[in-house]
């Protein structure tokens, strides 16, 4: 625990002392600092709060004004920051960067350490008990569980709580408050040594009265020490709260610590992340209650309460999955990487081109390394006709899903992001973000911990996240020719009497390889077992180049739904130079033969490029030159004879007209070039 008055010196940084967890003080050699009024404290409470990590000026002035700051509520902040450097560093020359608190970037940043802070000292007690729990030690575990504990002497900026409220900043530190005394009733229910940390879950079950998992295990821990009686009436007691107050019954949770008690058994066994009793672990036995910390009966482990629960979202994987080796090493590589930074895969593509496919193929092989769940979300970044999801709903999916109750999930989309980050720092947990529009999107829903993982899939490619996060992108393209042919075989199955591998190749080509395509052609052959492959080949080839061949009931996964979904958040230029690209009968385009199709100058033409690359319609194949798959223009000219929609912009006699511009254009170069190689 971090004392007012260390024994020894070895660095003059060690001379410095914070506390935070409690009423925020500081000592310095010894002797305690006045820290002046309450704005000034506010600002170095959240500095201790973020623990190592800058806060932005915006955050600051937001705490202290509440949304009404004055104009100069920056001058303030500065002019609080300067007076602590001062108070922590006496005689720092004006301007000085001095070596506590910082400058970083727009903010501010408190350099410490364990050595100095408590709530690092909490966290590193913290790490150490989760080790020892790992390894199978339990008493040391229940020990550090403690020494970390002790750190708490009540709310984090206690004396500041009027002022700071549900403010994110702190109310996500009383959650890791609140998770780290729940893994210490765990272990110490595990080792038989209830008495060791029964005062610290009893008074974080005080100041969390509706928290069902604290009241759980502080029942348990009652009676494995001998006082069934005083857990059962505390377990009456919670149940007529939660009925008076929130008018619900107690959880499953609860009920079946009561069923515990109630049979006289007190063992409370974690099945993922259970503390192994070590050798010399005694049976600790009063009034009846056996807190033994031995293996626990299949039934019995049903009915109990696990730690926390552990999500399992992930959608079935595709039986018929085939190729994408690389990407999947790539993926498999980055989930074993530990550089500290959180890992984060984001696939982009063309639509259709199999990036949820390959995203949970990826998500279920590294599944095992994250023992504390899996959240999936599909933002609906496309293909949602009630358009893309609002981070905060996912954000609330996600904490109920990881064991949160309704009423302690704030309103805001940034406090929801914030708990959620906190909820995650002590868990190991993948997140699969399919179907997303932007980084925007996606920023609020990625965790703070380098233990968890991010597979994102968008149709745009997120160049943000790699600036911001590091992440890893991977642009998906269409299969090879031999995995296409494999996974249209593996759809269909190869002990079909007409599986010639020459009217698979044919249907192969004719979907142009698109994944998404083979799927519809593949069930439609399943749901007509007695029609020859050969068959649906000239089915195919029939419906010319329109997509009539590629319709299906699901029109989700109807090929002009998906690819509409990106032509819709196309602007007006976007989609009138999208409509004109059949017309060139190529399908590699140049920035200026677009330019002057459409009417628009170099630099316009340049721009709009760019937003039919994003929308994954246009991909840019080398320099200047841009491409699109055959079905895409296959859409494009649908739209532009007025088969779905009557184009707008210009006239179908300007497109032709540019066309054969185009093909003169094309005609002078070659004569150019035959010239000059003669």
């Amino acid at each position: 625990m971090i004392t007012a008055n260390p024994t020894a010196v070895s660095d003059p940084r060690d001379d410095v002392r914070f506390r935070v967890l409690g009423p925020v003080r500081v000592w310095r050699a010894g002797a305690e600092l006045p820290l002046g009024p309450r704005q000034q404290r506010l600002v170095l409470a959240a500095l201790l709060a973020r623990a190592g990590r800058s806060v932005s000026l915006a955050e600051l002035v937001a705490l202290l004004w509440e949304g009404d700051p004055p104009r100069s509520a920056a001058n303030a902040v500065h002019r609080y920051v300067g007076v602590l450097r001062r108070l922590l560093e006496p005689g720092l020359p004006a301007r000085a960067h001095g070596r506590w608190l910082v400058r970083q970037g727009s903010g501010y940043l408190m350099q410490v350490g364990p050595n100095q802070l408590d709530l690092l000292a909490f966290r590193a007690s913290l790490q150490r008990a989760r080790a020892a729990a790992t390894a199978g030690r339990a008493q040391e575990a229940v020990s550090c569980f403690g020494a970390a504990l002790e750190q708490w002497q009540g709310r984090c900026a206690a004396d500041l709580e009027a002022a700071v409220g549900d403010h994110p900043l702190f109310a996500t530190l009383e959650f890791e408050y609140v998770a780290a005394v729940t893994e210490a009733a765990d272990a110490a229910l595990c080792s038989a040594a209830p008495p060791s940390v029964l005062q610290a879950v009893r008074q974080a079950a005080r100041r969390h009265p509706l928290d069902e998992r604290l009241q759980a295990r502080l029942m348990l821990l009652l009676a494995s020490d001998g006082r069934q009686a005083e857990a059962l009436l505390m377990y009456r007691r919670v149940s007529t709260m939660l009925r008076e107050e929130l008018g619900v019954e107690p959880g499953a949770e609860l009920r079946a610590a009561h069923e515990c008690v109630l049979r006289g058994r007190a063992e409370y066994p974690r099945p993922s992340q259970a503390v192994a009793p070590t050798a010399d672990t005694a049976v600790k036995t009063g009034a009846g209650i056996t807190a033994r910390p031995g293996p626990v009966r299949e039934e019995e482990r049903r009915t109990l309460p696990s730690a926390h629960p552990v999500p399992a979202q992930l959608p079935a994987d595709l039986p018929c999955f085939t190729g994408r080796e690389d990407a999947v090493r790539q993926a498999l590589d980055l989930a074993g990487k530990t550089t500290g930074a959180l890992p984060v895969l984001a696939i982009d593509g063309i639509p259709g081109v199999g990036k949820t496919a390959l995203a949970v193929r990826v998500a279920h092989r590294v599944a095992p390394r994250f023992p504390d769940g899996q959240l999936f979300a599909d933002l609906g970044g496309f293909t949602s006709s009630k358009g893309p999801l609002d981070p905060g709903a996912v954000l609330y999916g996600f904490l109920e899903a990881l064991g949160l109750p309704r009423w302690r999930i704030p309103e805001t989309t940034d406090a929801r992001a914030a708990l959620f980050r906190s909820v995650l720092a002590t868990r190991r947990v993948l997140v699969v973000l399919d179907n997303a529009l932007d980084v925007e999107q996606v920023r609020p829903l990625l965790p703070g911990a380098s233990q968890c993982m991010v597979v994102i899939t968008s149709r745009r490619r997120l160049n943000g996240l790699a600036a911001a996060f590091g992440a890893r992108l991977t642009s998906l393209d269409v299969p090879s020719d031999r995995e296409a042919i494999g996974c249209f075989f593996r759809r269909v199955g190869t002990g079909r009497p007409d599986a010639d591998t020459d009217a698979v190749e044919e249907i192969v080509k004719l979907c142009g390889r698109l994944p998404l395509a083979l799927s519809i052609v593949a069930a439609r052959v399943l749901g007509r077992p007695d029609q020859p492959l050969s068959r649906t080949a000239a089915e195919l080839a029939a419906a010319g180049e329109g997509l009539d061949g590629f319709s299906d009931d699901d029109r989700g996964n109807d090929l002009r739904a998906v690819f509409s979904s990106s032509y819709r958040t196309l602007g007006p230029d976007a989609a009138r130079i999208f409509r004109l690209l059949p017309s060139y009968r190529t399908v590699e385009f140049s920035t200026r033969e677009l330019a002057a199709a459409a009417g628009l100058p170099l630099q316009a033409a340049t721009a709009v490029l760019g937003e039919l690359v994003r929308s994954r319609l246009l991909t840019p194949v080398r320099n200047d030159r841009y491409g699109a798959h055959r079905l895409v223009l296959a859409y494009a000219a649908e739209l532009d004879r007025g088969t779905l929609q009557r184009p707008v912009g210009v006239p179908r006699a300007t497109a032709r007209r540019a066309a054969e511009h185009v093909e003169e254009a094309h005609s002078g170069a070659d004569s150019v070039r035959m010239m000059t190689a003669a």
